[in-house]
This record gives C-alpha cells, structure tokens and sequence, in this order.
C-alpha cells in the first residue's frame, strides 16, 4: 500500500474515533482536540519504532483506553471494525484468483442441481397445490447447501438445520388439510397459512449455515438481515433483466415459426428459477462493497415514500366508519405495509453507519416507526373488534398474532431509536435488538404451519 493510501486510512480511522468521543456530551470541543493530540502524538511515537500507521493507530487507541474511558469504550467496540479494515484487502493483481473461480464453480453446481430436483419434482406430482408447497423445501436446501459451503458451518449444525427443516416439510405434506369441495377444489384457510408460513421459517433458518453455525452472534445475524435485502435487489434486477431476454427471443422466434412456451415450460423455468437465485446469492457474497455504497441510498428515497403511504392508510382507516366495518382485505393489506415498513427498518439499520451521528434521515426513521405504530394500534383494534363479534378463525388469528409480533417489535425499536436520536443510546443498541428479536418470527412462523392446522381442524 502507498503511503498516501495508508495515510488516509490513517486518516478515516482517526475521523472514527473524534466522531465517537464526540458524541459524548460531557467532553467539550476544547477537549476533543487535547485528546486528538494525545493521540496523534502516541502514532507518532509507535511509528518512529517501526509499526506503519493503521498498526499505530489500533494500539495507541489501546494505550488510551488505560487512560481514558471513553478511548476503551471505543476500542472495545470498534476494534473488530478497524480489524477487518486491515486484514480484509483485495487480492494484488500478480496472486491467482482460483478461490474465486472455485466458488463460482461451486455455485454453479449446485444451481444445476437445483434444477435438476425441480425438474424431477415436477416430474413426480401432477398436482399444482403439492408443487407449490414443496418447491420451496426444494429449492432452498441447496441454497442453504451452498451457505454451508461458504462459510464453512459444522456438519452437526447443518444436521440439526435439516432435521429443524424437515418438520414443516412433513407437515405440510402429511396434515389432512380440508379441501372446498367441488370440481377445483380449493384448500382451506389452514392450508393456505401453513404453505405461506413455511417458506419464512425456512429462510430464517438457512441463516444458521450462513452465519457458518454461530447464529447467536449479533453480527451474523445482521449480516444475513443485509444478505436479504442485498439478494432481493439482485434477484429483482436478474428476473427483470431475464424476462425482457426471454420477450425479445419469442418474438424474434415467432416470427420464424418457432414456439419458445414448451422450451420454457420444460427447461428454462425449472432451471432458471433456482439458477437466478443461486447466482444473485453469490453476487451479494462476491459485491458486498459494491450493494453497500447503493442500500443507503435506496433507503433514503424509499423511506419518506413509506412514511406518506402509512400516513394516507391511517387516514383512510380511522374515516372508514366504525372499526366493525372495515374490510378483511383492507386488515390484511396493512399487515402486508407494515412487513414492508420492518424490512425497510432493517434493511436502513443494516446499512448505516454506526459511527455517524443523529441527524434528520434519524428523525425520519423515528417518524416511520411511529407512524407503523399507530397503523399497527388501528388494525388491530379492528381485528379484536371483529373477533369479538363474529369469534375466532384460523386467519383472523394468524392477522392477530402477527400484529401482536409487529407490535413488540416496533414499540422497542421506537424506544431505542428515540434515545438514540436524543444522544442517550448508542445506535448499537438499536442495531442488536433488531437481531435478537428474528427468532421471534421464526417460532411464529412454526406455529402457524405445525399448531394452526390441528388447532383449527385443518380447515
């Protein structure tokens, strides 16, 4: 690395460390800047004995710490940070990049053997309701398959994933579900609940083999929380990207007598599908740095949208007349918003800077959450109100005790975030709770597909 490189690394690292000690409203300006120089003169003295200046910096801090509490306080949580700024360099252009190559080898066999298994799932089942509830089983345990690989999980872990997996897919498959009967039967409410909740319980727990095994580690958990919000972009920009290829190419073999429906319908779907996935997980892993620089933004233009598209909701549910009589698809909508207003959350959270300061986008976040507050409390006023009238179901409950779960949700997240912005929490706060309330989906979601449909007579 140059030496003007390493200076203004130098340079960034020494920005992160005034903006922490800054932020503490007992330390005045005058005295930041004593502490600056104390600093920069324990680099000065670290490099004339030989270390470079990253090296310097990380134990001069150190040597702070012994001193003051807040040079400690930072170095003990943002020492990992400036670790990985050190170790974590790109490749020089004269190594070789087989690990590249070997990981998209890898990749790419396991989307072909995604597909190979959708193919033959396919094959197997002449029911359209069975295929729907079993591709995700399919597609995603290779997907979980190459998280494994990755990053390296324990065989015992994945055992115990899998076997975690397995349930809801016996479940799903084995429950009497009932049927509406008639020439198309239709599934009952139950049914439908279990092959919808099934899915998000499979996700969350393919992030044990992307966190390599440690699912209790704060980091990993918020690691795959930007993980999911990064694949969503990829995927998205894949799909929309492959169906413009795929119009073209029809149209130009249509007009040369060729029909591309059954290639399609045969090949490009069964293998396309669980291939776009695949490769749009492998370049959120092989882009991060890219996908890091775009989230914010995303963030700041999607979240004033949200806050005027909440407040409007609000306003059409409290003029809609009595709570009695709003409608079931208009309850089930706004649970739809809020999931979309907690992705947002987590995806604004995951992308920010833990090390900048309160400031208005803050503010506006507080203002999102508030408002989903207030949404959340009208929705399930309604809710309880039409329970209370016309008893319980299997939908009503499962809107219920979602809202239930958004509800704790957000009402701690608003906690956090406004001492947050009022300079009494630090933003890491706000951050792990984010992560340590994900189990609390998943063991929703497990419910919803094991407890439901007994509970409710599979109806």
């Amino acid at each position: 690395m140059s030496g003007s490189a390493q200076g203004d690394t130098l340079e960034e690292q020494i920005d992160q460390w005034r903006g922490f000690v800054s932020r503490r409203r007992a330390i005045s300006a005058s005295d930041v800047e004593e502490m600056e120089d104390h600093l920069r003169e324990q680099i000065a003295d670290l490099e004339s004995g030989g270390l470079d200046g990253e090296e310097a910096f990380l134990v001069a801090v150190k040597r702070m710490g012994a001193l003051d509490a807040v040079s400690r306080e930072f170095a003990r949580e943002h020492s990992h940070r400036l670790w990985k700024q050190l170790v974590l360099v790109p490749e020089s252009d004269g190594e070789p990049g087989s690990s590249r190559w070997r990981e998209l080898g890898v990749m790419l066999a396991f989307a072909l053997a995604a597909g190979v298994a959708v193919k033959i799932l396919v094959a197997a089942v002449d029911d359209e309701m069975a295929l729907f509830r079993n591709i995700p089983f399919v597609v995603l345990v290779f997907l979980a398959g190459w998280f494994a690989w990755k990053h390296r999980a324990p065989w015992r872990v994945c055992a115990v994933t899998a076997a975690l997996a397995a349930i809801p897919a016996l479940a799903v498959n084995l429950y009497p579900f009932v049927q509406t009967p008639g020439p198309y039967p239709v599934p009952g409410m139950t049914a439908v609940l279990a092959f919808t909740h099934a899915p998000v319980l499979l996700w969350l727990l393919a992030g044990v083999p992307h966190a390599g095994g440690r699912w209790r580690s704060h980091e990993r958990r918020m690691d795959y929380v930007r993980f999911a919000g990064e694949l969503a972009m990829y995927l998205a920009l894949i799909i929309l990207g492959s169906m413009v290829l795929l119009g073209l190419t029809a149209s130009v073999l249509s007009l040369a007598g060729v029909d591309l429906e059954p290639v399609m319908e045969a090949w490009l779907l069964p293998f396309g599908g669980p291939g776009a996935l695949l490769v749009a997980a492998w370049l959120v892993e092989a882009k991060k740095s890219v996908v890091e620089n775009i989230a914010p933004v995303l963030t700041k233009v999607f979240t004033p949208l949200a806050l005027l598209m909440l407040i409007a909701d609000l306003v059409a549910m409290l003029v809609n007349g009595p709570l009695t009589t709003v409608d079931r698809e208009l309850l089930i909508i706004m649970d739809a918003v809020l999931v979309l207003v907690l992705f947002l959350l987590l995806y604004w959270i995951s992308a920010r800077d833990p090390l900048v300061p309160p400031g208005v986008f803050d503010w506006l976040q507080l203002a999102l959450v508030g408002t989903a507050l207030a949404v959340n409390a009208v929705a399930l006023t309604a809710m309880l109100t039409r329970i209370a009238e016309f008893g319980f179901t299997a939908n009503k409950t499962a809107a219920l005790g979602l809202n239930l779960v958004l509800l704790v949700h957000l009402v701690w997240s608003a906690r956090l975030l406004w001492g947050f912005v009022r300079g009494s929490r630090p933003f890491a706060e706000v951050e792990r709770w984010q992560t340590a309330y994900l189990p609390v989906y998943a063991v929703w979601a497990a419910v919803v597909v094991l407890v439901f449909p007994p509970l409710f007579a599979f109806a």
